[in-house]
């Protein structure tokens, strides 16, 4: 199953596509950020973000994806934004008739690290040995993306064994 795993922003969204082998391995196929620029409206950094994604989603067709939930945030204008940016990605998701699962970054770390309160560089490192990568995926917000990627298919994998209990019962 190819996933895509999408970390929010106005300023900068990170995306992450991971795909599970038969073998249980996991491997990365692509990572990076859509940057929109700070002086424009709001409206045309989402519409850039929504363009964006949609090509994304065109050029690898994943199966399922993921984006991470808002959780909290301090600032009221940066939880408005980043909920606007969540919106038009789960948006684009839809458009493209891709599933989408949404996940705390509680439930990112509990999956990726197995502690819920791991910090920044514990899950970017298990990222990176998940992934089987030579250094960190750069930037951030791609690391967090194929981290939330990684948290969707062990998520996957966890639904699928509880499913197949559920038929032998």
């Amino acid at each position: 199953m190819l996933v895509i795993g999408i970390d929010p922003g106005t300023a900068t969204t990170g995306f992450g596509l991971v795909r599970d082998t038969p073998d249980g391995s996991l491997v990365m196929v692509n990572f990076g950020v859509i940057e929109t620029p700070a002086r424009s409206p709001m409206p045309l950094r989402l519409l850039e973000l929504h363009r964006r994604l949609s090509e994304i989603l065109l050029l690898h067709r994943p199966d399922s994806g993921a984006v991470e939930k808002l959780f909290f945030q301090r600032n009221v204008r940066t939880a408005i934004s980043v909920g606007q940016a969540r919106g038009v990605a789960v948006l684009a998701l839809a458009q493209a008739g891709v599933e989408v699962g949404e996940y705390t970054p509680l439930e990112v770390k509990q999956a990726v690290v197995g502690y819920g309160g791991a910090d920044k560089n514990q899950v970017q490192q298990m990222v990176r040995a998940l992934l089987g990568l030579p250094e960190i995926p750069r930037p951030d917000d791609a690391a967090d993306a194929l981290a939330v990627a990684i948290c969707h298919l062990h998520s996957a994998s966890q639904r699928a064994l509880i499913a197949g209990g559920d038929q032998e019962g």
